[in-house]
């Protein structure tokens, strides 16, 4: 056919649309017959630049496939949520792809490499040929593996002039030309490049200039040259060139002044074809035209199918060919194509996938091997220390794969080239490979429900006497680091702590020192953040991952402080609120609840380089989840389900099909696992309580009332939990048990505790065991996880039988709210008048007469009241002159009463305070008086805000030889709904510093508990409580009470009484710490005054047991009684107690032995621990086996020993 008469070029030659150049250039690929055909209605070309000469596919010119250029290290790889396809060339699916950017390759996997396909170079396209569809081939006649929505429509020929759309889906395109440039003169703008995928081959970046391109033609006038489609298969071995087709003339070859003149020298040869099945050889088709696709197997996993298309296809297939499933392939268009050879099998086991060509064995990688399986690898090379890994690598052994069902279509595998079962097409039979006994895993069978037994909820909360209060500190380095910036997330590492938020920050615990900061960028924050595991032991600690609120992985070198490695796009956009470590494996969790597995390497370490291994999708609304064992706790809200992520994708993901659920329990917001007991999973609510799940049979197994305040953290230390609760204080629980016992509690932070973390590494690298606190104070602090100073003190209390002797000392007790009344109010009644001569003559001659008076002056009087309340208080002068008549008339006449009717005693007064009505007077016998000593008192006011002595207590404490004894006389908030009031009254005053601290350590230990310095109440060993505590009867009407006196029937009362439900129900209430002898008597308040009538009055105030006595001895106070007096003169009735207090004396030389073997049994048994917590963090965190572990151990302790000096060596 003649060139048209109308020359567009400035050499006269006619230009033509630049994408019928790229149809012209894919029809070379296309059979002899074909061409033949097409050479009938030839056309001539106009001129444009020739491309150079594609690789020889003829037997004898085959080459080895080149390597696919590797990603620059400078950009990270963005991995994509769907399969990558690298089957598919540009030409037969119509996309495009961008021919400057350059794409990253296909993620690594950790079994072996296959070998690279063949690459074919492609000239993007310029310019759409008019009258013609993109990609050459009418969309009834495209595969159905393609989406006919993203490519262009054929056009009709009779809208010439229809504009072109720029297909929207490039996917996999060809390689480009390494010698040809696709662009265009200054003249004519380059179309744009379509966005890259990251299933795209990388392209080469040296790309020559390309050659001038002519100007435009009319592309009117210019007929249109038919295009092919072409298909590059991609196998995992070197294809054998059968055929060559017939050479055709590229328009891009032909110069300007060429006008299409073919050269034979520059003339491409044909693309490889797939080899002809040897049993099955075929004759070229010679049908002239386009032919119509044919079933093919190509090397490439299709894209996933929406369950409902696959029902549709496998009936469709049930109808055609019975029950057998058919094999869901691709199609191919072109000429000249012979039958494909089937498919192999696929393997039934992983050592059957390592197979070479002719159906060989081959070795797998070396891997670290798990116990019990024989492998090739040496375990022992000389000069160094097999790193042997268990779980986290796939071995030679396949489990049992239980039967699939659709939660497995969450999983996409971004390593494997295998079809999911639920679109595989039945394996061709092959010969049976060798009998391999395989080593059954035992995978618990799916339970469809929980068990049906419900937990058992514990009401009681756990038992807080004997707690102790002490802060306990780490001998070795720094206590405390300030972060000085707002953060929310922390790991631990030995000596390493790494805490994330608008930066990265990394200190040494040892000497507090910043060894690395990185800020995060404008807008961005670190959102999750872990010590990435190392090859070796000794490697732990040295990089650390952090993922930001932008789905950004980022992998960060401490010792260099850069970022050596990152992936954009890790999760999409979302953001990363988790990274958990299994093993050597890292798991990633977004907060849309994409969780990515990322699976060791050949250098056994994750890398971010290669791109997640499996991807699994859990359900949105994230509360908490943690590690355990191989399977996530996976919390959202109340609902708790569990999931077993793989890297082999073979095991079912949900293990469970329904969630984990207690409706009386608030949301799940942490959890912990004991070392000691790895069958229960522990897990804090946001309501306070503790719920324990066993890992067997995923039932609950009980749920405590813990605290009232919301548990932020949990961890397990030993044999110990660990909680941290949301006003900043950390409690630790001996759940061995029941109920638990609080061992020990202290405010860690000035404000909510965010996070603990147990450093399970720090006993390896350390050699102690650490606990790291995370405040919203932004405040890092390090606690001793073995609690050493507890437990020396805890041991020398219990020895102390061997070092001391013991007295019993009696004691008496008196409280009385007096109304007001004064000693000359006695005298009007016989009884009330032998009150105190009835109190003291029956107290069998008590060692220590306690008198606490309430009330002594009129604190309804408003002058007097305020008299007092803005009177200064004198300073100077003896307590005689300080001390109004009420309080000396008082203590005038116990003086007396005691001189009138304890004959043959002689009593000392010890001490007297008043306050504000309160009035406590103190008397010991004289030969007691000398080993009295450390005699202090002080004053704690309530009254308006703590500003007022109303309302308060007067606190005296004395040392007798060597036990602390101190007495509390209160008088706490009134009125019947005022039981909060003096829940924090009661706080107020044991919580309060009023003496002074003990400096000597030795004294502390001996003379106090609890930790305590002194200076607090509850650090003493003996303690009694006594006064108005105003605590009411609820929930009952006043003639109910009434009644229910005169019946006697107290029980019912006792039960509705506000100090002992709040001893039962409230763990925040501070007098649980303290005993109290039954109540035997009727309430003691209120009656008429000179009556035995209860409240007549106009507010009839309902009865109540307002005077009480209690105390807390630790076994060593037995309170012998427990009565009222019969006092009229007042609204409230006396109240007394006869006690028996246990007081020693220590030997010093005694003692001085028992020190020492506390010390020697406390070496022994942190020896004992460290080596329990050594063996498991190389076994349960670094993933070693028994006897890895045990010999890591062994050579640690020598090489510590080879540290020491020669005398401690020798000892």
């Amino acid at each position: 056919m003649d060139p048209p008469a109308n020359k567009d070029g400035p050499d006269g030659s006619s230009l033509k649309p630049v994408s019928s150049l790229l149809a012209k250039f894919e029809n070379m690929n296309k059979a002899g017959d074909i061409q033949q055909s097409s050479n009938s209605s030839v056309r001539t070309t106009s001129p444009a630049p020739k491309p150079d000469r594609l690789r020889d596919p003829s037997p004898s010119g085959a080459r080895e496939p080149p390597a696919i250029p590797t990603r620059p290290k400078d950009r990270a790889s963005i991995p994509s949520l769907q399969p990558q396809y690298t089957g598919v060339s540009v030409a037969s699916t119509g996309y495009a792809s961008s021919p400057i950017r350059s794409v990253p390759p296909p993620i690594s996997s950790l079994g072996p490499r296959p070998a690279q396909p063949p690459s074919l170079n492609v000239q993007p396209p310029h310019s759409p040929p008019p009258n013609r569809s993109v990609d050459g081939v009418a969309v009834g006649e495209r595969p159905h593996f393609l989406q006919n929505e993203s490519l262009n429509k054929v056009a009709s020929p009779a809208t010439a002039s229809k504009q072109f759309k720029i297909p929207s889906r490039p996917i996999t395109p060809a390689i480009s030309d390494p010698q040809r440039s696709p662009r265009l003169v200054a003249t004519q703008p380059p179309s744009p490049p379509p966005p890259r995928r990251s299933g795209e081959l990388q392209r080469p970046h040296n790309l020559e200039k390309p050659k001038p391109v002519p100007p435009p033609v009319n592309r009117a006038e210019k007929p249109v040259i038919p295009s092919r489609s072409s298909v590059q298969i991609e196998r995992s071995q070197a294809l054998d060139i059968k055929t060559r087709t017939p050479e055709r003339i590229s328009p891009f070859s032909s110069p300007p002044s060429s006008n299409g003149t073919p050269d034979e020298d520059d003339s491409p040869p044909m693309l490889p074809a797939r080899p002809p099945r040897a049993q099955q050889q075929r004759e070229p088709n010679t049908t002239e035209g386009l032919q119509r696709s044919r079933t093919f197997h190509v090397g490439f996993v299709p894209p996933p199918l929406h369950p409902s298309t696959v029902a549709r296809q496998r009936r469709g297939r049930e109808e055609e060919n019975g029950t057998a499933r058919g094999p869901l392939t691709p199609h191919l268009t072109g000429g000249n194509l012979s039958q494909p050879p089937a498919l192999p099998a696929r393997p039934h086991s992983i050592i059957e996938t390592s197979r070479t060509l002719n159906g060989m064995m081959m070795a797998p990688p070396p891997r670290p091997p798990r116990p019990g399986v024989n492998t090739n690898l040496d375990p022992n090379p000389p000069g160094s220390i097999s790193q042997k890994r268990i779980v986290s690598t796939p071995t030679q052994y396949q489990p049992s794969i239980p039967s699939r069902t659709h939660v497995r279509s969450m999983t996409v595998d971004r390593t494997s080239n295998r079809i999911p079962n639920e679109f595989r097409a039945p394996p061709t039979p092959v010969a049976a490979p060798p009998t391999i006994e395989r080593i059954p895993e035992i995978v618990p069978a799916p339970a469809s429900k929980p068990a049906t037994t419900g937990p058992t909820v514990t009401m009681a909360y756990p038992d807080a006497t004997n707690t102790n209060r002490s802060k306990p500190y780490i001998s070795k380095g720094v206590h405390e680091i300030y972060t000085k910036y707002d953060t929310r997330m922390l790991d631990v590492c030995g000596e390493l702590v790494c805490t994330t938020g608008g930066f990265t920050r990394v200190w040494s615990l040892l000497d507090g020192e910043l060894l690395m900061s990185l800020s995060m960028g404008e807008g961005q924050k670190g959102t999750a953040v872990m010590f990435k595991p190392g090859a070796h032991v000794d490697d732990e600690g040295t990089k650390v991952w952090i993922g930001n609120n932008n789905g950004e992985l980022l992998e960060a070198d401490i010792g260099t402080q850069r970022i050596t490695d990152s992936l954009p796009n890790a999760h999409g956009r979302y953001e990363i609120i988790r990274i958990y470590r299994h093993f050597n494996e890292v798991w990633t969790l977004d907060d849309s609840g994409a969780l990515n597995v990322w699976a060791p390497d050949e250098s056994h370490t994750p890398t971010l380089s290669s791109g997640p291994t499996q991807s699994f999708r859990v359900p949105r609304g994230h509360t908490f989840s943690m590690v355990v064992g191989d399977e996530l706790w996976y919390a959202t809200g109340k609902d708790i389900r569990i999931f077993k992520p793989t890297v082999d994708g073979k095991t079912q993901f949900q293990v469970l099909l329904r969630a984990l659920s207690q409706p009386d329990t608030g949301e799940v917001i942490s959890g912990t696992v004991l070392a000691s007991d790895p069958d229960r999973v522990y897990f804090g609510h946001s309501d306070g309580k503790v719920s324990v799940y066993s890992r067997k049979d995923y039932s609950c197994q009980c749920i405590m009332n813990v605290s009232q305040y919301k548990i932020n953290s949990l961890a397990a230390a030993g044999s110990y939990l660990w909680a941290g609760y949301n006003n900043g204080k950390v409690a630790v629980y001996d759940v061995t048990q029941s109920p638990w016992i609080v061992k020990k509690e202290w405010v860690a932070h000035e404000n909510p505790v965010i996070k603990l973390i147990a450093d399970r590494s720090s006993s390896y690298k350390l050699d102690r065991y650490q606990v790291v606190s995370l405040g919203a104070d932004n405040m890092v602090r390090t606690w001793d996880a073995l609690l050493q100073e507890d437990w020396l003190e805890g041991e020398m209390k219990r020895k102390d039988v061997e070092y001391c002797e013991f007295q019993n000392l009696k004691v008496l007790i008196m409280t009385w709210n007096a109304g007001a009344s004064t000693p000359h109010s006695l005298r009007y009644s016989d009884s009330d008048a032998n009150f105190f001569r009835d109190l003291l003559q029956t107290a069998d001659s008590p060692d220590i007469i306690i008198f606490g008076f309430q009330e002594l002056v009129d604190l309804e009087d408003k002058t007097a009241t305020a008299k007092r309340f803005l009177k200064p208080k004198k300073k100077e002068g003896s307590d005689q002159e300080r001390m109004s008549h009420q309080y000396r008339d008082w203590r005038d006449f116990l003086i007396r009463s005691l001189d009138d009717y304890m004959q043959g005693d002689l009593y000392h007064l010890l001490h007297t305070a008043p306050l504000v009505g309160l009035f406590t007077c103190i008397f010991v016998k004289a030969d007691l008086r000398g080993r009295i000593s450390n005699l202090s008192s002080n004053e704690v006011k309530r009254g308006l805000g703590g500003l007022h002595g109303n309302k308060g207590a007067i606190v005296v404490r004395f040392m007798v030889d060597d036990t602390s004894l101190c007495f509390i006389n209160c008088h706490l908030a009134a009125g019947q709904s005022g039981a909060n009031q003096r829940h924090n009254d009661v706080a107020a005053i044991l919580d309060a510093n009023v003496f002074p601290s003990e400096r000597d350590p030795s004294v502390r230990i001996d003379s106090y508990v609890g930790g305590g310095d002194g200076t607090m109440i509850l650090d003493h060993e003996l303690c009694v409580l006594n006064g108005d505590l105003n605590y009411r009867i609820d929930t009952m009407s006043r003639d109910t009470v009434v009644t229910a006196v005169k019946q006697g029937n107290l029980t019912k009362l006792l039960e509705r009484d506000q100090l002992l439900v709040a001893k039962r129900r409230n763990p925040g209430f501070r007098l649980r710490a303290f005993d109290e002898l039954p109540i035997t008597f009727a309430p003691t308040y209120k009656y008429d005054v000179g009556t035995d009538n209860y409240d007549t009055s106009e507010k009839k105030r309902s009865p109540a047991w307002c005077d009480r006595l209690l105390y807390r001895g630790r076994g060593r106070i037995e309170q012998l009684d427990y009565r009222r007096h019969e006092v009229r003169v007042s609204d409230h009735r006396p109240v007394s107690g006869r006690f028996r207090f246990l007081v020693k004396r220590i030997d010093p030389k005694r003692r001085a032995k028992a020190w020492m073997e506390c010390q020697q049994l406390w070496e022994d048994l942190r020896a004992k621990e460290a080596h329990a917590e050594k063996y498991y963090y190389l076994t349960q965190v670094i993933g070693y086996d028994d006897a890895t572990s045990e010999r890591l151990i062994k050579e640690q302790a020598s090489r510590r020993q080879m540290n020491r000096s020669p005398s401690r060596r020798q000892a």
